[in-house]
């Protein structure tokens, strides 16, 4: 009898124990899997108005988000382009200069990251500092860190420069690769070298309701790129939508520019450069110092602008030279010389051209073409060619000339 007792104790402790595991087990995995339920339920969604654009036009973007978060959204184009910055800021602690080149071949031609409409005010403080700016300091104030993803995965390549550099040819010594909060930072400052102006990477018309739906609107520029354009949403580096795309095409006359990352019309360059080129032969010209302000003007980078108009000036100074050799006005000896002097120059130029930024180029450009302007205007006053009656006698000597060979011409005619 007390075997069986002893025997039927532990059964029953046995049985409420084991009973007692298997019934705590579905408790413990549904106290597991409860947290992954509510995560799956932090989804994203986003859709758009229209799927096809033909030379940019107007998007609306809608979707729904959890309630109560903040939402951003990325709009970037397939197409890249180069974008570089030479960074000659001095260090706040030693005051030197680091001189060191970044570039990318990387950069979308078209980004934008839309903030919810409560940070329009970051957006204008940034806009009232005019070119003092910082994309930075922008994504830090709207809360936007976690969601600025992808111009900070570029691959970015640094160099140590210097103007020696420069005059033989080269960006400098590559560095190692950066680390990926620095290159995220780094993408910034290239991001502003690109695109320069606050509502050009920033916008803040997104609207988000309480139960987390939001609409948004977004204007592709008549000059953007044909290609695929991405749209995504995003609450944190996480919790996203899947991307949508857009497709924009453009047609002629527009012409899209891959190293320039943007489409033009050709029709009005065309129109400009015939006149530009007849003025600036008639100066002893080829004309590109005044297609070259020009050009900026249609939003090209400077860089493509001063890249472009060398060989164009070829087109006028060919026809030129051919034309002012038969009325024997060319000066083969000086002009030997100076085309020696220019082919330095020429070598030196377009790494220069590569360091500076807009608002340099158009400093001293602007100032070029200010000091040639009043030089020619002071050697055209009459107390300047009184006093200077050897430049007289060279006036009609090339006037007696081409009156000869106007001459000549009018008998042959006859």
């Amino acid at each position: 009898m007390k075997r069986f007792l002893t025997l039927f104790t532990v059964i029953l402790v046995l049985t409420v124990f084991v009973s007692t595991g298997f019934a705590q087990k579905p408790a413990e995995q549904k106290a597991v899997e409860a947290p992954k339920e509510a995560q799956s339920a932090e989804t994203v969604t986003v859709s758009v108005d229209k799927t096809n654009l033909s030379g940019g036009g107007k998007l609306t973007i809608t979707g729904k988000a959890p309630a109560g978060k903040d939402v951003y959204i990325e709009v970037w184009a397939e197409k890249t382009v180069r974008a570089a910055r030479l960074d000659a800021d001095p260090d706040p602690k030693t005051g030197k200069r680091p001189y060191i080149f970044y570039m990318t071949d990387d950069m979308p031609v078209f980004y934008r990251l839309i903030v919810p409409e409560k940070y329009k005010p970051v957006l204008e403080d940034a806009k009232s500092k005019g070119g003092k700016w910082s994309v930075s300091e922008v994504i830090k104030n709207a809360g936007a860190d976690a969601v600025y993803g992808y111009p900070a995965k570029l691959k970015i390549d640094r160099y140590q420069t210097s103007l020696w550099a420069s005059i033989i040819g080269s960006r400098g010594a590559k560095l190692e690769p950066m680390d990926e909060k620095e290159n995220k930072r780094r993408s910034m400052q290239l991001l502003k070298a690109r695109f320069r102006s606050v509502g050009n990477v920033f916008s803040s018309n997104l609207k988000i309701a309480e139960d987390g739906t939001f609409k948004a609107t977004i204007e592709l520029p008549a000059n953007t790129a044909p290609g695929k354009y991405f749209v995504v949403a995003k609450v944190d580096k996480d919790i996203k939508s899947e991307p949508v795309v857009v497709e924009n095409s453009v047609t002629f006359p527009s012409v899209y520019l891959p190293n320039a990352g943007r489409t033009v019309n050709v029709i009005w360059p065309f129109l400009l450069t015939a006149a530009i080129t007849t003025f600036g032969v008639l100066m002893g010209a080829g004309g590109g110092f005044i297609l070259n302000p020009i050009l900026v003007m249609f939003g090209l980078p400077h860089t493509v602008v001063a890249g472009t108009v060398m060989p164009t000036v070829l087109f006028s100074q060919g026809t030129g030279i051919y034309n002012y050799s038969k009325i024997k006005f060319i000066n083969w000896k000086l002009g030997v010389t100076l085309g020696l002097a220019m082919l330095a120059g020429g070598f030196i130029g377009p790494k220069l051209t590569e360091l500076i930024t807009l608002d340099q180029y158009k400093f001293l450009f602007g100032w070029v073409l200010i000091i040639l302007s009043l030089l020619m205007f002071w050697q055209t006053t009459p107390r300047y060619l009184e006093k200077n009656k050897k430049e007289q006698a060279i006036l009609k000597e090339f006037r007696k000339r081409a009156e000869e060979e106007a001459k000549k011409k009018a008998e042959g005619g006859k």
